[in-house]
């Protein structure tokens, strides 16, 4: 905490990053807009108050913002110390939440901690949790990252463990993006692509037997695959949200206008903010979101590039940080647009959920800290 303290007062440091900065808090003012658009009817009929998820959005986004100016504090060197630490704290947090009276269950879902004054869900944490710990790993192990135990194999025993914890809450989604990120972070660490494939191909068919013995998650896929057939069964999400993409055309109806939103699309303003988003402001709309989430993927990437030369560990951090934003958007826009089946995630710094945003604005201080290190450290040397 020492080497915390002599960070956050040290003066004449680098300006954040204000591209990277501007993008964040463009994509969270567009978020709250378009939570309070999605939301307002369905709040009116249940609460009685149509701004009601609108004022628990400016809450999250408030505390994730103070989230995001704490963490950008703290020296990337403590979060490399601590990451073992923070990992096992992760991994405890997911076996609290199957506890009965300790985890918090919802529509038969056990994923959430109670905290008093609000929910948090341990496996949103867990996913950047990882991203810090597996960078120290790739550091340590970096002259034997070609070896299959010590390279790819220990991670993947992780995994495992971690994605049993995640299935018996059930939470499938979490366990894709942890796979995904882990084993990107690992390519591009250096594992030999032999043994990368072998363990995909591993985890893709163990992913297909999950699917098959599971009657739930097999509905899941037919409804994906035949959406239109189930209609009013395992298609009518997706069938609901491809109605909004029809209607949005290439301009969209105009915010506030759209139909979807009025009970038919279930969770429009987490799950499917991004089918509103598409009804309200068309193929455009869409298209501008895409572009803000490249640009903080090209400025991770770039983060990272930079880092390298000075800090492996934080280059490490910063292609991780860029991937599990990258891939919770892609997966959480390609459900919506019928590419990829349904999956309970949400749209980062975009969807209502405080445990979403508070973790994706963590992992953007972290990042911005990244880039400040470097440029302290290049100035410093020149």
């Amino acid at each position: 905490m020492s080497e915390i303290a002599v960070h956050m007062g040290r003066r004449h440091l680098p300006p954040l990053d204000k591209i990277l900065l501007y993008d964040v808090v463009l994509l969270l003012g567009v978020g709250l807009v378009m939570v309070y658009s999605a939301s307002a009817f369905v709040a009116a009929h249940r609460s009685g108050y149509s701004a009601y998820y609108f004022v628990h959005d400016c809450v999250n986004i408030i505390v994730s913002l103070i989230t995001l100016s704490f963490v950008v504090q703290i020296p990337m060197s403590a979060w490399q110390r601590l990451s073992p630490y923070l990992l096992l704290t992760g991994m405890g947090a997911l076996v609290l939440v199957l506890i009965p009276h300790v985890g918090v269950r919802v529509n038969g879902s056990a994923r959430w901690l109670s905290l008093g004054v609000g929910h948090i869900q341990p496996s949103e944490f867990f996913k950047l949790l990882l991203v810090l710990y597996l960078a120290g790993y790739l550091v340590r192990r970096q002259d034997r990252l070609s070896e299959f135990t010590h390279g790819i194999m220990t991670v993947a025993i992780l995994l495992m463990v971690t994605g049993v914890l995640l299935l018996l809450e059930p939470d499938m989604g979490s366990e894709v993006i942890l796979w995904a990120v882990a084993f990107g972070m690992l390519f591009m660490g250096g594992v030999r692509l032999s043994h990368f494939l072998a363990v995909v191909i591993s985890g893709l068919g163990a992913a297909v037997a999950l699917t098959v013995v599971s009657h739930y998650r097999e509905s899941r896929i037919v409804g994906f695959l035949h959406p239109f057939a189930q209609a009013r069964g395992d298609g009518y999400q997706l069938v609901q949200s491809l109605m909004a993409f029809g209607r949005g055309g290439l301009w969209g109806r105009g915010l506030g206008r759209s139909l979807q939103k009025l009970y038919y699309l279930p969770a429009a303003h987490t799950d499917f903010l991004f089918a509103i988003i598409a009804e309200e402001f068309g193929f455009v709309g869409v298209v501008v979101i895409a572009v803000l989430f490249a640009v903080i993927l090209v400025r991770a990437f770039q983060i990272a590039e930079a880092a390298r030369h000075h800090d492996l560990y934080s280059a490490y951090v910063a292609n991780g940080v860029g991937l599990l934003i990258l891939l919770e958007a892609l997966i959480n826009m390609g459900v919506n647009m019928g590419v990829l089946p349904t999956k309970g995630l949400a749209l980062p710094l975009l969807s209502y959920g405080g445990s979403s945003t508070l973790v994706s604005c963590a992992a953007m201080g972290i990042l911005l800290r990244i880039d400040r290190e470097t440029r302290t450290q290049g100035a410093s040397r020149s």
